[in-house]
């Protein structure tokens, strides 16, 4: 056992052994046939990703009785939804498996079938049994027989809903749209927004669906300037929506040349409609902050009501004045967000700042005060470091009591995860873990239940599940739960050895792989560090590891060895900068070589403004974890200040040390 799982688990052993131990024995059998049945319930998961209905039939019966039996269920049914499934096998289904994963699931599933087919009748008999309630989709049909039956005013829930996706198409949600419009629930406004978000995304396709709905000749001329926004501009077709299609044009060309479409305003800017030019001024705005130019403040200063753009665009005019450390700027565009938005724990904090910098110490101090939480993520934190206090580590829980630990192991879809992950089905055991966790119910485990099932995950060393649902605590910290330190010799005594800070590379981890031996990402990154195989050879080469081959990347040791290696490569290059050196993990270091250049920003503000949401995210969190295994491993108070430092250029004429970094 190491030291990591042997101090998660200090204050639970006894009680989850005396809980775990008849129930681990029956587990470890798993059904009446053991081994052969196990196979038959990965034969019938391959079965089902290859759609092979013919061998899911076959097979199911195999599976009676295993433990596992409603996934094998769920396949053959789900494998037949849209074909030769019927509404009696699917309220069968659901009946047989009340109460679980599988049913809800299924039931998802196939009022997605039902919305398709437009049988609204039957939709509106299932929809309400629906209890995870996590499918766009659904609630869109839901909200199309809203204004279909009953006329109902969705509006607020819909354009949210709507306007929040841009891919096409989308048949839910293009379907109450085009209902909602037609009971004037949306308005031509909504319509226009609609197709202003789509054509900023590059998705063409669903600026034309929601305009046809206005005036069917649109979708034709979306598709021209969608082609050539300069041409289409030049040629100012005769329309009764010229004005809005000239701002399409506009913001689409902004997409490829934001100067260029700042230009194009002096020609074409006038006659749009003052809300309007607002669009495509956040739109220019927003191009020029991706790409870091110096145009960026001047356009977003064009702006004068930024409350009217969607939420991205809103926290993009904020990002801009924040560069430009325009702190009148910063007060303005925050003060105009909706509430539920301001009140977030960045733009709160970011609020503060703007009222110190205006001299108002205590309006500063009100706002971080109402996010300040010591165990809390990167704003929090900030908040609480500028009350005037380090990061101090945090108090002991105490664990949870044996009745809780005992409920937690014979949860049945906790018991389901636990076993579907035993034997190698670790998708489908994330899945249910998530829904025992957090959607069997509303509002899911209360924190006591999430305390002990995280409690479980740890005992059986799935950290990732420890975290996940520790995390979801809110009225106290279980670090031990959410920072745990698996493999902490192997991390700490490879971090010290080459002049790595241990925390800085568990918050690494943590953030890459949730401590995962076998993680694996869709980019084909590996282990616990997750370094994708060309970085590990280059790596391997650069610190002269002979015989090294890239099935090793899944040897925990080897893992650590060339991660950590490669992160302090990455340090080097960028001057011991943790959050350049965390951007450069995870976007490459080309990125954020580009990413420093400009004005010396606090380390905050550099991050706040990195182009890519991803790697914006990931700094932000790798750093919020080292402080967090910085206070536990050290026992000190610590600052995220500190490590975030200042981000600038590279002083003219300090060398490089390592271009080739991959």
């Amino acid at each position: 056992m190491t030291r990591g799982l042997a101090r998660c688990l200090s204050r639970t052993t006894l009680a989850l052994a005396l809980v775990l131990g008849a129930h681990g024995a029956a587990q470890a059998q798993g059904s009446p046939a053991g081994a052969a049945a196990d196979s038959v319930i990965l034969d019938m998961q391959q079965a089902f990703r290859r759609g092979d209905t013919a061998r899911l039939t076959a097979l199911l019966p195999q599976a009676r009785g295993h433990v596992l039996e409603p996934w094998a269920a769920y396949w053959e049914l789900k494998a037949r939804l849209e074909t030769t499934a019927t509404d009696d096998e699917v309220r069968a289904f659901e009946k047989r498996w009340a109460g679980s994963y599988q049913e809800d699931r299924l039931r998802n599933d196939w009022l997605l079938v039902l919305g398709k087919r437009r049988d609204f009748a039957k939709f509106a008999e299932h929809h309400p049994a629906f209890r995870m309630q996590d499918d766009r989709n659904v609630r869109c049909y839901a909200l199309a027989i809203d204004q279909s039956a009953r006329g109902a005013n969705t509006a607020a829930e819909l354009r949210k809903t709507w306007l929040a996706r841009q891919q096409s198409p989308d048949d839910a949600c293009d379907l109450a749209a085009g209902l909602a419009f037609q009971a004037k629930v949306l308005q031509p406004a909504d319509l226009w927004a609609k197709a202003r978000l789509a054509i900023d995304a590059g998705q063409p396709g669903a600026a034309r669906s929601a305009l046809e709905l206005l005036d069917p000749t649109l979708g034709a001329q979306v598709t021209q300037l969608q082609g050539n926004a300069a041409r289409f501009l030049a040629s100012s077709p005769a329309s009764p929506h010229a004005a809005e299609l000239q701002a399409l044009a506009l913001i689409r060309l902004a997409s490829t040349d934001a100067d260029q479409a700042a230009s194009a305003m002096a020609t074409y800017g006038a006659p749009l409609p003052a809300a309007t030019r607002d669009w495509v001024w956040a739109a220019i705005a927003r191009r020029a902050a991706l790409n870091l130019s110096d145009t960026a403040s001047a356009y977003a200063r064009q702006v004068t009501q930024s409350g009217i753009l969607s939420d991205d665009w809103q926290e993009w005019l904020v990002r801009v004045a924040l560069r430009s450390q325009d702190w009148a700027a910063v007060r303005s565009r925050i003060e105009q967000m909706p509430a539920s938005l301001r009140q977030q724990a960045d733009w709160t904090y970011w609020l503060g700042r703007a009222h110190l910098a205006a001299g108002n110490t205590s309006a500063a101090q009100q706002a971080w005060r109402s996010v300040a939480k010591a165990s809390g993520d990167f704003y929090e934190k900030l908040a609480h470091e500028e009350l005037g206090q380090r990061i101090p580590p945090a108090p002991a829980v105490p664990p949870p009591s044996a009745d809780a630990l005992r409920q937690a192991a014979q949860n049945p879809s906790l018991q389901r995860a636990l076993y579907a992950m035993q034997i190698g089905l670790r998708s489908e055991g994330v899945r249910e873990w998530n829904y025992a966790a957090n959607l069997h119910t509303p509002g899911g485990m209360n924190d006591r239940e999430r305390h002990a099932a995280a409690a479980l995950a740890c005992q059986r060393e799935i950290w990732d599940r420890c975290i996940n649902t520790s995390d979801r605590i809110r009225s106290f910290s279980d670090t031990s739960q959410r920072f745990p330190t698996p493999y902490r010799n192997a991390v700490v005594t490879q971090s010290r050895a080459i002049k790595l800070d241990p925390a800085y590379v568990y918050g690494l981890i943590r953030q890459e792989s949730r401590f995962i031996i076998a993680a694996r990402s869709g980019v084909g990154a590996q282990g616990l560090m997750q370094v994708m195989p060309a970085t590990a050879r280059w790596t391997a080469r650069k610190i002269g590891l002979s015989g090294y081959t890239n099935d090793q990347l899944y040897d925990m040791d080897t893992n650590i060895l060339l991660g950590t290696h490669y992160l302090k490569l990455a340090l080097d290059d960028f001057q011991d900068s943790m959050p350049l050196a965390a951007a450069a993990y995870n976007a490459g270091p080309g990125r954020p070589r580009s990413w420093r250049n400009g004005p010396t920003l606090e380390g905050a503000i550099w991050a706040e403004t990195i182009p890519f949401s991803e790697t914006r995210h990931y700094v932000k969190a790798v750093l919020a974890n080292a402080v967090d295994y910085g206070a536990m491993l050290s026992g000190q108070p610590q600052s995220l200040k500190a490590r975030l430092g200042t981000v600038g250029p590279l002083a003219t004429g300090t060398p490089d040390p390592s271009r080739d970094l991959p």
